[in-house]
């Protein structure tokens, strides 16, 4: 029986012969890449799939945050200005978004007169408990390249072993050729593993990217709700101070009681 590699290295050799060149179509070409590749070839074509899944998946809800959190934060930016925090409440309440939760936090301290540190501390607990959410299942896609390299180079190994035990007993006239195209076939493996490799990669650092920008985001909202916060407190002092600096002017003037001739 004819080793399945020996018949593929034949193929090849075959192919390198002038005149015995014929066209194939792209798909054909495709099919015969894989099945000369062996079963290593599924296994990446299947950590690819698995990884364009979570890469897609990550895209859609990362960019579906990035849009809520606009939307909320136009809303809520002109209250807060105006110093109107129970309608910026009110706008926190409906809204699911991560803005939203971490305005909520610190409303709620403003809320009880809690001092600027704690409700610093508190809008960061918020901030906590979105960012495992946003960076959910994305570390994954550089496992899966790291994993996609690795089958590569352990199928093209598999298939350089079963090569050199396969033409061990072939006639020495033509063990160079048929050698030659068994190795390049063993190759197909690390070539699809790089092919694999390279996009998730570029799709990890992508959604780092993009995730990085939203958690940005929401620490300068944070940042910026306590700047709001303690420039209001500081008008408040300040209107504090011009009323007990004239309180002639806060208290009418008592009236003079008018004697009465006996």
């Amino acid at each position: 029986m004819i080793h399945p590699i020996l018949m593929a290295a034949a193929d090849a050799a075959v192919g390198l012969v002038p005149n015995a060149v014929t066209e194939e179509s792209t798909w054909t070409t495709i099919v015969r890449f894989f099945q000369e590749g062996g079963t290593f070839m599924y296994i990446i074509l299947g950590v690819f799939a698995f990884g364009l899944a979570i890469a897609i998946e990550r895209f859609l809800y990362l960019g579906v945050v990035k849009r809520r959190n606009q939307v909320v934060w136009k809303k809520i930016l002109p209250l807060l200005s105006q110093g109107d925090f129970a309608r910026a409440e009110e706008v926190t309440n409906k809204s699911k978004s991560d803005i939203a939760r971490i305005l909520s936090y610190g409303l709620d301290q403003n809320i009880q007169g809690n001092r600027h540190d704690d409700i610093e501390l508190a809008m960061e607990e918020g901030l906590m408990e979105i960012m495992p959410r946003l960076e959910k299942r994305t570390p994954y896609l550089a496992t899966f390249a790291n994993i996609a390299t690795l089958l590569g180079l352990l199928g093209t190994i598999m298939g350089l072993i079963t090569a050199f035990t396969a033409v061990a007993n072939v006639d020495p006239a033509e063990k160079a050729n048929l050698l030659s195209a068994s190795i390049s076939v063993a190759m197909n493996t690390t070539a699809f593993g790089l092919i694999a490799a390279i996009p998730l990669l570029l799709m990890f650092s992508y959604l780092q990217t993009k995730t990085t920008e939203i958690v940005d985001s929401l620490e300068m909202v944070s940042v910026k709700f306590v700047n709001l916060l303690r420039k209001r407190q500081a008008v408040l002092e300040k209107m504090k101070k011009r009323s007990a600096a004239n309180p002639a002017a806060a208290k009418p003037a008592p009236t003079r009681p008018t004697s009465r001739k006996a």
